[in-house]
C-alpha cells in the first residue's frame, strides 16, 4: 500500500490531470491542508515535493505552491505506422553500428541509451550478493548447470506470480541476456529463409539478429498505445507464410506501447490457431507507472507456443548479463541450442542476483527505479511540449524507458542527429527502427538519464535544431 504523503499526492496529481485545478492555480497552503485532511504538516510536504519533482506543480517565494504542468498540455501522439506490401530481407547493420558506435565518450549526453544509469541501481547491495555468491559457490569456479541456477530459477518463479504465472523451476533456462534469449529461441523455431513477424518501429537490435539468422522480416502495423494489429497479424500470417513472430508486448521500444490483456489473449488465439511460436520480448515489464505489473502473454499460453523471454539488464544490473526464457514446447531445443553454444551460462552474476531476490531486496529496489522513472518520463515530456516545434508529437508509455516523437516532414532525423551528435548530445534517429524508407521525421529518446540542468539544455539543443530544419 502507498504511503500516506504518495497517497496525497495521487489525489492532488488527479485533479491536476483532470483540470479541477489548473495550470495557475494556487494549490492550499501546507497549513491548510495538513488541518483539512488530519495529516502531519510534514506529509503534506512530502506530497507537495514529490509533486514538484514530477514537474506539476513549483513553489513561488512567500506566496506558496502554484500548478506549472498539466498532461492536457502535451503534444499529440504519434500517428499509427502503415501496413507493408511484401517482407524483408533485412540490411540495417551498417547503419545501425553508426548511430551506436558514438556511445563512449564521457563528455556526451546519452538519450540514445535505453537502459537504466549506474546511479539509479543498487551498486552497494548487489556488491553485498555477489560476496555472498562467491562463499556459496566456492568461487564459481565450476560449470553451472545446463539449464541455469537452480536457485535463481527458483526466484524468477517466484517472482512470476506478480504476472499470473504458473511456472516452476523446471519450466526456465538462464541466458546470457536478454538478447541470447531471443537467438536461442529463434534459433529453435525458425529456419534462414523463414519469414518472421515484428513491430513496426521496432527494436533495432531485433533487424540485426533477424539478419545473422538469414531470416526475413514482415513489419506489423502498431499502435502507440494497444501495440500490434491483430486483425492485420491474422491475415498476414498465411499470406506471408510468416513463422514466427516477436513482439514486446509490454512497452516497447521505441514506440512505448502496452498490449491490453483482451489483445493478449487475442494474440495467443492466433498464433495457436496457425500453430506457430511468439516469442515475448517482456524486458521491459517491470518498469511499470502504474499500481500492477502488466500481464505477459505466456500466462494465457496452454499449448507451450509462448517463449518468454526477459533479463536483469533494465531493472538490476546491464553488466551482469543475466537473462531467461520460458521456451514451453521449445524447451529441449534451447538446450540443445545452448549447450552448443555456450555450454553454460556464468555461475557468479546468476547466484549474486538470485541472492539478491530471496532477500527482499528486489522489489524495494524496483519501487525506488519506477518512481524515478515515471518523474523523469514527465519531466521529459515536459520539456519536449515547452522546447520542440509546436507539431511534435510524442507518445505517453505508461513504462519502460523511451519515448517515439515524430516531427514535421520536412526534418530529416539522421541529419538532426548529426548536428545533434556535434555538440555532444546523442539520440537514435528513426530510421534504424525499420527496414523500410520510413520513420525519417522520427526520433527516439530515452529518459534513463536523471533529470537535470544538462538533460534540459540538451532536450532544448534538439529541439531549436528541429524548429530550424522546420
Amino acid at each position: 500500500m502507498d504511503t500516506l504523503y504518495m497517497q496525497v499526492a495521487d489525489r492532488l496529481q488527479a485533479m491536476i490531470e483532470k483540470e479541477v485545478i489548473r495550470i495557475g492555480d494556487k494549490l492550499p497552503s501546507v497549513r491548510s491542508l495538513s488541518k483539512e485532511q488530519g495529516i502531519s504538516m510534514s506529509t503534506v510536504f512530502q506530497a507537495y515535493y514529490h509533486l514538484e519533482s514530477k514537474g506539476f506543480i513549483e513553489p513561488r517565494p512567500k506566496s506558496g505552491y502554484y500548478v506549472c504542468f498539466s498532461p492536457r498540455r502535451l503534444p499529440e501522439m504519434p500517428s499509427i505506422s502503415r501496413p507493408v506490401k511484401k517482407a524483408t530481407e533485412v540490411n540495417v547493420s551498417e547503419m545501425i553500428t553508426e548511430v551506436f558506435s558514438h556511445h563512449a565518450g564521457e563528455d556526451l549526453l546519452r538519450f540514445s541509451v535505453a537502459a537504466p544509469t549506474e546511479d539509479l541501481l543498487p551498486s552497494a547491495k548487489l556488491s553485498k550478493s555477489m560476496l555472498a555468491a562467491m562463499r556459496n559457490t566456492g568461487g564459481g569456479l565450476n560449470y553451472e548447470n545446463l539449464q541455469g541456477n537452480l536457485n535463481l530459477r527458483r526466484q524468477i518463479a517466484r517472482q512470476s506470480l506478480q504476472w499470473g504465472g504458473s511456472i516452476t523451476e523446471h519450466d526456465i533456462v538462464t541466458t546470457t541476456g536478454c538478447m541470447d534469449a531471443l537467438t536461442l529461441c529463434l534459433s529453435a523455431t525458425t529456419q534462414p529463409g523463414d519469414v518472421i513477424a515484428l513491430e513496426s518501429p521496432a527494436y533495432c537490435g531485433t533487424f540485426q539478429l533477424a539478419e545473422s539468422l538469414g531470416l526475413k522480416v514482415l513489419e506489423v502495423p502498431t499502435n502507440p498505445v494497444c501495440g500490434v494489429d491483430l486483425e492485420y497479424l491474422d491475415k498476414a500470417i498465411p499470406k506471408f507464410k510468416i513463422k514466427a513472430c516477436v513482439f514486446v508486448t509490454n512497452f516497447s521500444n521505441p514506440i512505448g506501447s502496452c498490449m491490453p490483456d483482451k489483445n493478449k489473449r487475442e494474440l495467443v488465439k492466433i498464433v495457436n490457431k496457425y500453430d506457430i511460436p511468439l516469442i515475448e520480448d517482456d524486458i521491459y515489464s517491470d518498469i511499470y507507472f502504474g499500481k500492477l505489473r502488466p500481464s505477459s502473454c505466456k500466462q494465457y499460453d496452454r499449448n507451450g507456443n509462448v517463449l518468454l523471454c526477459n533479463s536483469f539488464s533494465k531493472s538490476l544490473a546491464p553488466g551482469y548479463r543475466v537473462g531467461w526464457t520460458i521456451p514451453g514446447k521449445y524447451k529441449d531445443r534451447v538446450l540443445r541450442l545452448k549447450l552448443n553454444h555456450s555450454v553454460s551460462s556464468a555461475t557468479l552474476p546468476q547466484a549474486a542476483i538470485a541472492h539478491f531476490l530471496e532477500n527482499g531486496r528486489y522489489e524495494h529496489h524496483m519501487r525506488n527505479l519506477r518512481k524515478m522513472l515515471h518523474t523523469q518520463c514527465l519531466r521529459y515530456q515536459q520539456a519536449i511540449a515547452d522546447y520542440f516545434p509546436e507539431d511534435t508529437c510524442v507518445s505517453r508509455p505508461q513504462g519502460g524507458y523511451v519515448l517515439w516523437l515524430e516531427l514535421n516532414q520536412s526534418v530529416n532525423t539522421i541529419e538532426l542527429y548529426e548536428q545533434a551528435l556535434r555538440r555532444k548530445v546523442s539520440f537514435a534517429p528513426g530510421r534504424i527502427f525499420s527496414l523500410q524508407d520510413r520513420y525519417n521525421n522520427c526520433l527516439r529518446i530515452s529518459y534513463a538519464t536523471p533529470w537535470s540542468k544538462q538533460v534540459e539544455d540538451g532536450l532544448k539543443l534538439i529541439g531549436k535544431l528541429a524548429a530550424q530544419m522546420g
